[in-house]
């Protein structure tokens, strides 16, 4: 790693301390990766507050929360289109053909899996299925029934992801959380290796080691969120990319492709204000998590950098400042002064 690397990454890094010392957030790590897999990563602050403080370290588990998104499900949706397994264009109807079957017109039928991948559907951002029963099937038959709301414009959407999560159940014929996480990554992990997340009001008790979407929680495993990860698990997997980019790898390739001004398949791409900040190349690619986590792929450069925090903890409702924490790492990180 280059001493000009280092200088930025503490720059970066004293950041997110300044952010822990003014107690927007309980703590932090902060990882960066090249090509090669040589990486920085650093700890601050705590992964839990309560209901006993624990110190935050490079070996905390974090729920990776919304990097489900993209790190597990784009991954495998893209893979089965490279296999010849599904036709991105195909209405996930294809393969959920009980999808809205009372009404074989309706216009939810025809979104396609591409449609999906980059919320260019008219489906509500989010939907609190949580509160509509306790039966994680039930639940699911409730979603593929629902007559959804239309929306006039798209708009990111937690759906999108949890009907393809439905739609990678048909196909392997099992759970979500019966399928491999990939390297480094778990839907289940041990509560005092892990950063607490928030204080649920519906569960009762501070979220630790499980996931802290009600949704995912309700459904007993979602395509939009539910993996947790360690920073270097997240740098594997960018370094991952990097390599796939490098040797023209089909589905990275997608990854990169631009749907809309905002997104390609699966991910965010640069734009005005967006949490990957303005000093990375147009060649980035990101992602963020609810819970206070981000990854960033910068293609050109050939390096990416994560951002895992528990802003939520012990509650959501607080203003951590997270997407100008956001936006300022990534602004150091890539050189800017």
């Amino acid at each position: 790693m280059t001493a000009e690397i280092s200088q930025r990454f503490d720059k970066a890094f004293a950041t997110l301390e300044g952010s822990v010392a003014e107690g927007r957030i309980p703590g932090g790590v902060l990882g960066f990766v090249d090509g090669g897999g040589k990486r920085l990563t650093r700890a601050v602050g705590s992964a839990a507050l309560t209901p006993e403080k624990r110190p935050m370290t490079s070996e905390t588990w974090f729920d990776l929360a919304s990097l489900t998104k993209v790190i597990f499900t784009t991954e495998r949706i893209l893979a089965l289109a490279q296999e010849g397994v599904i036709d991105l264009d195909q209405p996930l109807a294809v393969v959920i053909p009980d999808f809205r079957q009372y009404d074989p017109t309706c216009w939810e039928r025809q979104v396609t899996f591409r449609q999906c991948l980059g919320h260019q559907t008219p489906f509500p951002a989010v939907e609190p299925i949580y509160t509509y029963g306790d039966d994680p099937e039930r639940l699911r038959a409730f979603v593929l029934q629902r007559e959804w709301k239309r929306l006039e414009t798209s708009v990111y959407s937690d759906i999108n992801f949890i009907l393809l999560g439905i739609a990678l159940e048909r196909l392997s014929g099992k759970p979500l959380r019966a399928l491999d996480p990939g390297p480094g990554f778990a839907f289940s992990v041990n509560p005092e290796k892990t950063a607490a997340t928030e204080r649920c009001t519906w569960r009762g008790r501070v979220i630790c080691g499980e996931v802290h979407d009600e949704n995912c929680y309700a459904l007993q495993g979602s395509g939009h969120a539910g993996l947790f990860g360690t920073v270097d698990a997240v740098l594997d997997h960018a370094a991952g990319l990097l390599k796939r980019d490098a040797a023209d790898d089909p589905a990275v390739k997608l990854m990169r492709e631009p749907l809309s001004e905002l997104r390609t398949h699966g991910w965010e791409r640069p734009y005005e204000n967006w949490h990957g900040g303005a000093a990375c190349s147009d060649a980035t690619i990101g992602h963020t998590g609810f819970t206070g986590t981000s990854l960033c792929v910068d293609f050109e450069r050939g390096h990416a950098w994560t951002l895992l925090t528990n802003r939520v903890h012990p509650s959501r409702h607080t203003e951590s400042g997270i997407m100008a924490l956001r936006r300022r790492v990534s602004d150091l990180i890539n050189g800017a002064e």
